[in-house]
């Protein structure tokens, strides 16, 4: 029984660490499916709570959620089943997205505020009407689920996997875990997927994006094992499910074997996660305090492609192709170069330089420039030697934070880079390639 109600659960990992699913039924092989209203497809909304309510205290110190809990929704994705069956888009909705809100009846209320907040004011039922005005789509199914199902789903099944590049600590959450893949049971996964004060991803993208990765690697392995191919089974885990998370009017137990079912059938790469794209990401409002907003432009495209049930990724309308991306930010950067022309030119490029070029040695290296760094700087190791095409890159054990650069006796050419944490942590990807066993297993 366990199995579909970990599979839906999937769709976001949540944050709060809770289960989710649910869906609007989905069509059985070769069985034509219904539309939304507004648009083809169907599309749930899964939400996580940030609520305290029932859990004890020992709880809270296990789950590493003190604190006074806000009634508001501190997860919220939004799950697009392709009207054929044969592709699924999930899309993270940052809690501190700035929106206005709507009441339960749709209409707008001219109030704004973060969308997690409609939850606090009216619920299930204005956490869908605001997000349905938000993105002009209409929610076909709603789900929402507190802090402990996520961790009893994860261990039920027999724990989950998560990967990173880097070691990753979070006191808040109480995530400490090495580079590597691993196995992690449902407490530990529960950390990992909320953590939101890690090193080089901080905030919600990152953890977003950790999320997403979770959910990617269970859905393959459910597939993998069989688990969401048979209506039987699906049928009695659909029954633990609605026993253990709240579903909005009208979703039945028919409705989560479909859906199931559905997700069985998909492949890797017929799932994609994104991220809303992000113009301001630190937009303060007297009385709301910093929120984020949405861009404008990418945002609508995201929202076109779905009400019209095309893929996201390899739209250029979501999410242009920069020339030259790095995954960090060149402006957090410290680099000390021995070359004035060249300092000047990474300057404009929003390094933080330091010129050293009086002190530059009367012998240079022999080709392009040397950048030296300490171990476990190479991600951004990688974002300065994309400005400096060709440079070498050495990491010297004892090396302080900092960048040196060397530049060599050959030309240099300093090309400017583009960072967009929308890229780096929320660009649409597919499922195979966000995964554990895919080429982005970033933290």
């Amino acid at each position: 029984m366990r199995r579909l109600t970990v599979a839906l659960s999937l769709l976001a990992t949540l944050a709060s660490g809770t289960f989710l699913g649910s869906a609007r039924a989905v069509p059985a092989e070769g069985e034509p499916p219904g539309r939304t209203a507004g648009g083809h497809g169907t599309n749930v909304l899964v939400v996580g709570i940030d609520s305290r309510a029932g859990l004890s205290a020992a709880e809270k110190r296990r789950l590493h959620v003190g604190g006074k809990g806000c009634n508001c929704t501190d997860v919220m994705l939004l799950l697009h089943l392709s009207e054929d069956g044969r592709r699924a888009s999930v899309v993270s909705l940052p809690r501190d997205s700035y929106v206005e809100y709507a009441d339960a009846a749709g209409t707008a209320t001219g109030q704004r505020g973060k969308i997690n907040g409609a939850y606090a004011i009216g619920g299930g039922p204005m956490t869908v009407k605001t997000v349905e005005k938000a993105t002009g789509l209409h929610i076909d199914h709603y789900l929402e689920t507190g802090f402990t199902g996520f961790e009893d789903a994860v261990d039920r099944l027999g724990g989950a996997t998560v990967c990173t590049d880097r070691p990753l600590r979070d006191e808040n959450s109480g995530l400490d875990i090495a580079a590597g893949v691993h196995r992690t049971n449902g407490d530990d996964t529960l950390r990992y997927v909320r953590a939101r004060h890690v090193t080089n991803r901080p905030g919600d993208l990152g953890r977003m994006r950790r999320q997403q990765r979770v959910v990617t690697d269970l859905l393959t392995r459910l597939t993998a094992e069989g688990a969401l191919s048979d209506p039987a089974r699906t049928a009695r885990t659909a029954r633990a499910l609605l026993r253990s998370v709240r579903t909005g009017d009208g979703t039945r137990i028919i409705d989560l074997v479909r859906i199931g079912l559905a997700l069985g059938r998909l492949e890797p790469e017929r799932t994609e996660f994104a991220t809303v794209p992000i113009r301001l990401f630190d937009h303060r409002v007297p009385g709301v305090g910093s929120t984020l907003v949405w861009h404008e432009a990418r945002s609508a495209a995201m929202w076109e492609a779905l009400a019209a049930d095309r893929p996201l990724v390899g739209d250029t309308r979501v999410q242009p192709a920069p020339k030259t991306p790095v995954t960090t930010n060149p402006a957090g950067i410290e680099v000390r170069v021995d070359d004035r022309a060249v300092a000047e030119a990474l300057r404009r490029d929003r390094f933080e330089v330091t010129d050293t070029s009086a002190a530059a040695p009367s012998v240079r290296p022999v080709g392009p420039p040397v950048i030296r760094h300490a171990p476990g700087r190479e991600e951004d190791a990688a974002t300065l030697a994309a400005a400096l095409p060709g440079a070498r890159l050495e990491a010297v054990p004892g090396h302080g934070t900092g960048f040196d650069v060397a530049v060599g006796t050959a030309p240099v050419e300093v090309r400017t880079v583009t960072y967009d944490r929308n890229v780096a942590d929320g660009a649409p990807v597919t499922g195979d390639v966000l995964g554990c066993a895919g080429t982005a297993a970033q933290p």
